[in-house]
C-alpha cells in the first residue's frame, strides 16, 4: 500500500518542479555543471532561509540539499528536525526557484519527502552499505521516476556502489546518479574521507551512461582544502559538486568545520578553472590513471626515503658495535626472498632484482 501511496505523490509533484532548471533535462544533456549546495542539516527555518537567500545569488546553484533525517554515529548526537523541516524545504523551493533534494534511509522517509515536494533524493554511504536497505528503498519507488542519486559507500567497494545503482534501475527508475563522497580509511590522509579517484574513474568505466558528481565538503572535512578538491574534480571530469553551505557554519549542529557560507562559495568558484563542459570519457580515464600512477610514484619516494632514513641508523649502530657493513649471507637471502615475492606478484624477476640491487648499493654506501 505504501508503494501506490508514493506513486499518487510522485504524480502529483511532477507538475510543480521548477520551470527555471529541471533535473531530467540535464540528466539528458549533463553540459551545465549540476551545483547542489545548502545545509548538512536543516536546523531551523531563520537557518535555511538565510542560507538559501545566499544561494539564490549564485547562478551556478541550482539544487538546494538539506539534511533532514541525519544518520549518526552516537545516539546522542542531533539527528536532524525531521518532517517540519521539509515544510521550511518547501517554502524556500517556492520563493527562491531551487530544486530540493534531500536524503532518504527507509521507504517513510521518501513518503515524507515526496508528501512536502521534494524533487531529487539521495541514497546515503551508510544505507548503500546494506543491500536490503536500498532494495526496500528501490521497492517503494516502483511506478515513479523520481530522480536519485546514490551516494559512495564508506568501503571502497565499486561492486557495492554500482549493485546500488541497479537495484535502483531494477526499480524502473530512469534518472539514477552517483555521488563520490570519498572512502573511510584508517591510513594517516589529511582528508576526511579518502578520495580514492581511481574508483569512481572506475564505476565511469563500468558504467559510462550513469554521471557521477562530486560532494567535495565530505571528502575534505574541512574547508581549507575545498578548492584544492574542488579543482582536481573537475579536472577529472567531474559533472557536477556537492557541497555544504550555512549560513552561520561555525555554529552548524553536524559537520561545522566542513561547510562554507554562500559567500565563500560564491569566492570558491571564482578562483576555479572550468574546462570544456563535454569531457572525453577516454580521456578522462586516462588522465585518472596518470594521476595514479604519480601518486604511487610519490608514495615510492617517500617509502625509499624512509628505508634509506632506516639504512643510517643501522650504519650508526654498525659502528658502534664494530660490525661490518655487508653481510653477504644476509643480503643474498634477502635479495632471493624480494625476488620471489616480486614474480608472485606478476613483476619481472630482473626488474626486481635490478631495482634492489640499486636501493641496496645506495644502502651501503649511506653505512659507510
Amino acid at each position: 500500500m505504501l508503494n501506490y501511496h508514493i506513486y499518487f505523490l510522485y504524480l502529483q509533484k511532477k507538475y510543480e518542479m521548477s520551470e527555471s532548471f529541471d533535473i531530467r533535462k540535464w540528466f539528458e544533456n549533463r553540459e551545465e555543471l549540476l551545483v547542489i549546495s545548502g545545509p548538512c542539516s536543516v536546523e531551523s527555518r531563520e537557518q535555511l532561509m538565510a542560507t538559501a537567500a545566499g544561494l539564490s545569488e549564485i547562478d551556478k546553484v541550482k539544487v538546494l540539499r538539506g539534511g533532514i533525517w541525519k544518520p549518526r554515529t552516537r545516539p546522542d548526537a542531533f539527528e536532524g528536525i525531521g518532517e517540519e523541516g521539509l515544510k521550511w524545504m518547501q517554502e524556500a523551493k517556492q520563493r527562491y526557484g531551487f530544486q530540493t533534494m534531500t536524503e532518504v534511509a527507509v521507504p517513510e522517509h521518501v513518503e515524507m519527502a515526496l508528501r512536502y515536494g521534494i524533487d531529487i533524493l539521495w541514497v546515503g554511504a551508510r544505507t548503500v552499505v546494506n543491500p536490503f536497505s536500498v532494495q526496500e528503498l528501490a521497492e517503494c519507488l516502483k511506478g515513479t521516476d523520481v530522480p536519485v542519486f546514490v551516494k559512495n559507500p564508506i568501503a571502497p567497494d565499486v561492486k557495492l556502489w554500482l549493485g546500488a545503482i541497479e537495484r535502483m534501475e531494477g526499480a524502473g527508475l530512469k534518472h539514477i546518479g552517483a555521488i563520490h563522497r570519498g572512502f573511510s580509511s584508517y591510513d594517516e590522509t589529511p582528508y576526511r574521507n579518502a578520495p580514492l579517484w581511481e574508483i569512481p574513474i572506475e564505476l565511469l568505466r563500468l558504467r559510462r551512461d550513469v554521471p557521477v558528481i562530486t560532494d567535495i565538503s565530505h571528502i575534505c572535512g574541512c574547508r581549507e582544502l575545498l578548492q584544492e578538491v574542488a579543482q582536481t574534480a573537475l579536472d577529472m571530469g567531474t559533472l557536477g559538486f556537492m557541497i555544504e553551505t550555512h549560513n552561520d557554519p561555525d555554529h552548524a549542529l553536524t559537520d561545522a568545520k566542513q561547510q562554507i557560507t554562500p559567500e565563500s562559495l560564491k569566492k570558491a568558484f571564482s578562483k576555479l578553472t572550468f574546462k570544456k563542459k563535454k569531457v572525453d570519457a577516454d580521456a578522462v580515464v586516462l588522465q585518472s590513471l596518470r594521476k595514479e600512477i604519480d601518486e604511487i610514484d610519490d608514495e615510492l619516494l617517500n617509502l625509499i626515503a624512509k628505508r634509506m632514513y632506516v639504512s643510517e641508523q643501522i650504519g650508526e649502530f654498525k659502528k658502534q658495535h664494530k660490525v661490518t657493513v655487508l653481510q653477504m649471507d644476509r643480503w643474498k637471502q634477502v635479495l632471493e626472498d624480494h625476488i620471489n615475492k616480486g614474480v608472485n606478484l606478476g613483476l619481472n624477476d630482473e626488474s626486481v632484482k635490478e631495482i634492489f640491487e640499486i636501493i641496496h648499493k645506495d644502502s651501503i654506501d649511506r653505512q659507510l
